[in-house]
């Protein structure tokens, strides 16, 4: 067989996949070569790469999924082989035939294997003359309530779209048409399939790496249950509370899936667990996948070095390698789970996850970065490998915990709550996971805001005290003057609740300023970015960091943000009632029909369509009454808190929240994420 020496590989990627290949490519002695759109000139994998090339635009669309585009900057750069990372065009056949026809090496599978997995229904009818366990298909023209609930699914692509829950008959004709509506909008392909919804299923998948001398390997299972919006949040491996039995029954049908496609390089088998332990096939990921880190810990192996190893034309050892403990990966999003997984962009001031024995960080960021509107909010994967479940999971836990993350919300606290949860604990997993428990998961904590912004009084009163220049001239305002020795407050806002704390101190003749009326609590220490408190007897310390108006808080077991706010309230800032503001930056992508200033409006009727980091997000009426302003319009970029539209509600009209995301479907289906970079 050929053999193809990989000497330069560029990849078709970005963010977090990109730095991860480039990490083995490092290893190996390949040069590396990175892609890039305008929105990415500074990103991570650009400054990491040995070579890049832009792809003029910002859009996925005008850039990373440009094959023609990709290859050319493979033949410009040198580059001998291109590997596709996930997502965008890692499941292309079209890209992956360009690559070949141009005389490059494709780490991936082969397009024919590609083109078969591309279409779910193909592949179901695949799979079942494989003798693949699969769910039965419904005809939507004759289901019957005894077929209830069904799972509508578009036929191409993933990631929830065009994927919807029917539980009542009725709903079945309005239903079919908005997921077929949904998918040719997102894939370029309307064609949607029902199937038996599973309930409380649970998702589980099988890494398999085969080459081209029929070896196949099936690299044990993996639990991908905790899903939100239809995409993963918390994997592990090997999949837990799994008997015998099932495992070999889910390797033996990962391996046939493989052998019935002529598979090769990495990819992944996805099932659907019943709670009854039965097995069915979902889909075949001809790719990498995100989780992939979990594998490598259990199975001591480089996922990325085997596929340049078989893309090369070398052989798989025949025998399997040994497994050896738990791994658990947890997704670190910039995303507010409490707020409907409202995604989160800006600056990146800090991102530091503690190093240890067994912890592993994957990330396409620094601190530093920004946070686009362009791309999927995650930031970063964290992993964690030991003997046991037990213990892995109380290390990622921990190594989150203390994690300083500072600038937009992230869904770290989400990610620490789920991983110490009785259910996740005893195993108790299915993908219904958060649509049970997200209220508790995300209600306050038992953490104490109020002493951390007391920190962060102290620290301002430090940095005011430091501040070069003359001492300031004591203030009158009436009867009261502003002398340092006398109680003065600081107003903060915790974010992203919204709450005000004031806190009260004054600073003594010693010049470690000390709280006002508070018994019970010592300052021990105080400094710009470190402040040490006894309360009641506990010692306990506070680092701080200052983002201009923002101040964040780190302490043992929870972590705070607060925005410093005027001691008087600026009446400029307030906004009129029934403005409807962008949360965040995007396009307006569609308007409700017939929107006009004079037209009349629900509360919680969707009034604009805007879309941000791959989501789209209905900006909905806050309550009914008349559109008396429209300052929006399909294709306007807005940005965060750009006035899009004013309503006049009517005199006892109930207010309802101003905008969510526009989910797939009401609850969470049992399957399929898929991920995109």
């Amino acid at each position: 067989m050929r053999r193809d020496v990989i000497h330069s590989l560029l990849v078709a990627n970005r963010g977090e996949i990109a730095c991860r290949i480039f990490r083995t490519c490092r290893e190996l002695g390949i040069t590396t070569v990175a892609v890039y759109s305008d929105a990415d000139a500074g990103a991570l994998h650009v400054r990491e790469a040995d070579l890049a090339v832009r792809l003029p635009g910002s859009a996925p669309a005008d850039t990373y999924l440009r094959g023609d585009l990709v290859v050319a900057a493979a033949l410009a750069a040198g580059a001998d082989a291109v590997h596709p990372g996930y997502g965008f065009l890692s499941e292309n056949a079209a890209f992956a035939a360009a690559v070949q026809d141009a005389g490059l090496t494709w780490v991936g599978p082969p397009v024919k294997a590609i083109e078969l997995m591309a279409s779910k229904t193909r592949a179901k009818e695949l799979m079942g003359g494989a003798g693949v366990p699969l769910l039965a298909p419904v005809d939507p023209a004759t289901a019957g309530e005894d077929d209830l609930p069904l799972l509508l699914k578009a036929a191409s692509g993933g990631g929830g779209r065009g994927m919807r829950i029917v539980r009542e008959l009725g709903s079945l004709p309005g239903e079919l048409l908005a997921a077929a509506a949904e998918a040719a909008s997102a894939f370029g392909d309307g064609e949607v399939f029902a199937e038996p919804y599973v309930e409380r299923g649970r998702h589980v998948e099988v890494q398999v790496m085969a080459d081209a001398y029929d070896t196949v390997w099936a690299l044990g299972t993996r639990d991908c249950s905790l899903q939100r919006r239809h995409q993963k949040v918390i994997e592990e491996a090997p999949a837990p509370g799994l008997d015998e039995g099932l495992r070999a029954r889910l390797h033996d049908a990962a391996v046939a899936a493989a052998r019935a496609v002529g598979y090769r390089g990495a990819g992944t088998v996805e099932f659907l667990v019943s709670a009854e332990g039965r097995p069915y096939f979902l889909e075949m990921n001809t790719r990498l996948q995100v989780e992939h880190p979990v594998t490598e810990a259990v199975f001591g192996v480089d996922l990325v070095a085997l596929q340049l190893r078989v893309a090369e034309g070398e052989p798989l050892d025949p025998v399997l390698p040994a497994a050896s403990g738990h791994a658990v990966e947890a997704r670190l999003y910039a995303e507010d789970p409490a707020r409907d997984w409202q995604p989160q962009t800006g600056a990146l001031l800090t991102l530091e996850v503690p190093e240890a024995p067994g912890l592993r960080l994957d990330t396409g960021y620094t601190g530093g970065d920004t946070i686009g509107v362009h791309y999927d909010p995650m930031l970063a994967k964290v992993i964690a490998h030991a003997p046991t479940r037990t213990e892995a999971v109380r290390l990622l836990a921990g190594a989150l915990e203390r994690a300083r993350i500072h600038g937009p919300v992230t869904n770290r606290e989400l990610l620490v709550r789920s991983l110490r949860h009785p259910d996740f604990a005893a195993t108790r997993l299915d993908t219904g996971f958060y649509d049970r428990h997200l209220a508790d998961l995300t209600a306050p904590g038992a953490g104490d805001p109020a002493t951390a912004a007391l920190a962060a009084a102290l620290a301002e009163a430090v940095r005011a005290t430091a501040s070069p220049g003359p001492a300031p001239t004591p203030t009158r305002f009436g009867a009261w003057r502003n002398l340092p020795s006398q109680p003065q407050v600081k107003r903060f806002r915790s974010e992203p609740d919204g709450t005000e704390h004031e806190i009260a101190y004054r600073t003594p003749r010693t010049g470690t300023p000390e709280p006002y009326d508070a018994p019970g609590v010592r300052v021990l220490a105080a400094a710009l970015d470190r402040v040490t408190l006894e309360l009641d007897g506990v010692t306990r310390h506070f680092e701080l960091a200052r983002d201009r108006d923002r101040l964040h808080v780190d302490t043992a077991g929870a972590s705070y943000t607060f925005t410093a706010l005027p001691r008087f309230t600026d009446p400029a800032t307030q906004t009129d009632p029934g403005s409807l503001l962008a949360p965040m930056p995007g396009t307006v992508v569609r308007l409700a029909e017939g929107l006009a200033p004079g037209a009349r409006v629900e509360a919680g009727q969707p009034l604009i369509w805007l879309e941000a980091m791959k989501m789209e997000h209905r900006i909905l009426a806050p309550a009914s009454g008349t559109l008396t302003a429209l300052h929006a319009a399909p294709g306007h970029q807005v940005e965060v808190g750009a006035l899009l539209a004013v309503v006049q509600e009517d005199p006892d009209a109930a207010p309802v929240a101003a905008s969510v995301p526009a989910p797939a479907s009401a609850s969470a289906p049992a399957s399929v994420p898929e991920e995109n970079a």
